[in-house]
């Protein structure tokens, strides 16, 4: 996923049709020269449609798309004859897309299945035609409803990646290696912070022909709820994870310090975070000898099941692949 393509906020003006006016007409025939009211009803106003489709990963798409607009119906005819509705601007968008206001910041709805069709902005009403007016006491009603007003709004589309397992770390904590290494995925990678500035996505193959999708997250920093560093741009992809799996370096000065502080950011952003299933794993433990492996178990924080990683020598690999899988099916 090249570094520019990956679009997931987008904002633009959304509006749907109006309805088309209904018919004020009059039967008129060669042998019923006073024929009544026959007028016809106006056709609805174009609605403006999500459609989720698993085969788009970025909204880049709607990036230039400013304004949205569908058309309006037709009018109503003579002979009962209802106008045309207005086409409906149906937008594809990946799954896990977020519909807000753009003024309120509410949150209509999300787009979390393939083929989903929600309306976002509801086309008008046609109007009613004047045959639908007739009474007792108006035989020949010369009045038809107009067709009802489109809505326009500026509307906010966000984009929260699915994936069942998010890799969670400081930059340069080795969860690009360890995707390039379990995946097909080809995240940058490189010995400075903030290599990665968009989030990757890589199907990881398992047993019997399994598998899960390991997402990895740019790299948070101490501060980032607050908008440090890359700031809560990308955190509310680890939201739709199934399981967090906290990636943390052999040659970090504290594990658990760095696991805390991780935690803390997560916690100040969304406290719902914290009931995620969690996985630590040590990467960079080429580094280590079998003497600093036991030494350094006494740092890995209590109640996380942990393992000892090296995304270079592949060692554990299998075993980190078999815990994920264990957490994402366990009851």
């Amino acid at each position: 996923m090249a570094e520019s393509n990956f679009i997931d906020y987008v904002k633009f003006c959304s509006r749907s049709g109006a309805g088309g006016a209904g018919s004020m007409h009059f039967r008129r025939e060669k042998h019923v020269p006073k024929g009544g009211p026959d007028g016809g009803d106006g056709g609805r106003g174009g609605h403006i449609i999500l459609r989720g489709n698993t085969q788009m990963w970025t909204l880049l798409h709607l990036k230039y798309k400013k304004h949205v607009i569908a058309e309006s119906g037709k009018s109503g005819e003579g002979g009962r004859r209802t106008g045309a509705d207005g086409k409906d601007v149906i937008l594809e968008v990946p799954l896990g897309t977020v519909a807000k206001d753009a003024e309120t910041g509410e949150k209509r709805f999300e787009i979390t299945e393939d083929g989903q069709e929600v309306v976002l902005t509801k086309g008008g009403r046609g109007g009613l035609g004047n045959h639908h007016f007739k009474s007792s006491t108006n035989q020949a009603p010369h009045y038809a409803q107009p067709g009802e007003e489109g809505i326009e709004e500026w509307i906010i589309l966000e984009l929260k990646l699915l994936a069942d397992v998010g890799l969670v770390g400081f930059p340069n904590a080795g969860k690009s290696t360890l995707l390039s290494a379990v995946s097909a995925a080809q995240p940058e990678i490189g010995d400075y912070p903030f290599t990665t500035l968009v989030p990757n996505l890589g199907v990881v193959s398992y047993r019997d022909d399994r598998s899960f999708v390991m997402a990895d997250i740019p790299g948070i920093i101490e501060g980032a709820a607050d908008g440090k560093g890359l700031g809560i741009r990308f955190l509310r992809h680890i939201e739709r994870n199934s399981i967090l799996l906290f990636v943390i370096p052999a040659d970090a000065n504290q594990i658990i310090k760095e696991y805390q502080i991780l935690l803390g950011e997560l916690e100040k952003y969304n406290p719902e975070l914290l009931d995620k299933k969690r996985l630590l794993a040590i990467s960079k433990s080429d580094l280590l000898d079998e003497e600093l492996m036991q030494e350094m178990q006494a740092e890995i924080p209590e109640g996380i099941s942990a393992v000892f990683i090296s995304s270079v020598t592949q060692t554990n690999l299998d075993r980190l692949k078999d815990m994920i899988w264990q957490a994402i099916h366990a009851e």
